[in-house]
């Protein structure tokens, strides 16, 4: 339940301690019944909110219920006035304008049948009487202005959400149309450069089997050197075909997906302008590649399935990720291969490795010195 009903009720059951507040009066026993009934449908209004009609009929039977509360009180009109007062406020907050009306309607009756049974003066009649005028019109200007704010919430809502939609698809489409660029541009090497190195292949081979004895030899290398040429093509044709994201946007997919699928709580950071770091692609992909394996293994290997992740490029000149694990300390432990081709990958782009094993958690630290600052230092 939302804080506006402790709100309403703290507010309804200040009037009433005040309105029988060292009042001569005694509290009779249907006036206290009659309290009561009115809290407890305090306390169903709110409950009932997708059902305006009960809601309009709660309303009317707490209004009847003020004449059964104070009856025969004369000196309380005000409270009961009040009283009142907070009712249409409340109707007016939860319905629409004509039940809120039907409840205004209900009010003045019930206001003038209590005035009625009190003796009042024509000056206190005349207030009674501008205080209500004065109390309807706010209510219905309030509703009014709260009904177009609603309304304009609701449509930015609706804007806003469509503009994500939209921005989604936009995203989707681009990455679709990134994919079969790449697609193209694999195809285009494939049928073009590709043909060509296959066809010079089997030229050298039949120039190497009629070549004289002394040539063979630098025909067998210049063969090889073609098919390390066609080779490396057709790698380069796979990666084009890859749907895989290196650096950070892979990594933050990557943390996603092991998320949700592995239920795996990673808390990632970036610092130092760590995104603005003048990455190559080979640097990218490598860090991928190692937070993708240490991830992996804490996945794997740990009790726990937490891990924290920290990218950072302190003063523009390097580049530092962080792949932190809470784990017991094991003294037997060694470096396997996944480690070792870690450390190979990252040495390959200018980085380095580092593995901090203390007494509660596992630390594996990458540094790569960004190209920028290659040459600063000639």
């Amino acid at each position: 339940m939302k804080k506006t009903y402790f709100i309403w009720l703290a507010i309804y059951c200040t009037v009433l301690v005040l309105a029988f507040w060292g009042n001569a009066t005694p509290l009779e026993t249907w006036r206290l019944t009659g309290i009561s009934i009115f809290l407890i449908l305090l306390f169903l209004v709110p409950l009932l909110k997708e059902k305006p009609r009960i809601q309009t009929v709660l309303f009317s039977a707490q209004t009847l219920l003020t004449i059964l509360i104070f009856y025969s009180i004369n000196e309380l009109i005000p409270y009961a006035i009040l009283i009142k007062s907070l009712i249409m406020a409340e109707a007016v907050f939860y319905l629409s304008r004509t039940k809120s009306l039907i409840i205004t309607t209900v009010q003045l009756v019930s206001a003038g049948v209590i005035l009625m049974l009190s003796t009042i003066t024509l000056s206190q009649l005349i207030w009674c009487t501008l205080y209500y005028l004065l109390l309807v019109i706010a209510l219905l200007y309030h509703q009014v202005i709260h009904n177009r704010e609603k309304e304009a919430r609701l449509s930015n809502e609706a804007l806003f959400e469509e503009y994500r939609n939209m921005k989604r698809q936009l995203l989707v489409e681009e990455q679709q149309a990134r994919q079969d660029e790449r697609m193209l541009i694999g195809h285009e090497i494939h049928d073009s450069v590709g043909h060509k190195l296959t066809a010079l292949l089997f030229q050298f081979e039949a120039f190497r089997l009629t070549a004289a004895e002394k040539d063979k030899e630098t025909v067998g290398k210049l063969k090889e050197l073609a098919e390390q040429s066609l080779e490396e093509t057709r790698q380069a044709v796979r990666s084009f075909k890859q749907n895989e994201v290196g650096g950070l946007q892979g990594v933050i997919r990557l943390i996603r997906k092991l998320e949700i699928e592995s239920f795996m709580k990673i808390n990632f950071s970036v610092k130092h302008g760590a995104f603005a770091a003048p990455l190559t692609g080979e640097q990218s992909f490598a860090i991928f590649r190692a937070v993708q394996e240490a991830l992996t293994n804490i996945m794997k290997h740990s009790s726990t399935r937490e891990a924290q992740v920290i990218f950072e490029s302190p003063g523009g000149s390097i580049f530092r990720f962080e792949v932190i694990n809470a784990a017991p300390h094991d003294r037997y432990f060694q470096e396997g291969y996944g480690l070792k081709a870690m450390r190979d990958r990252l040495e390959k782009v200018g980085g380095s490795l580092e593995i901090d094993y203390e007494a509660h958690r596992f630390l594996i630290r990458g540094t790569i010195r960004l190209a920028d600052w290659s040459g600063s230092d000639d």
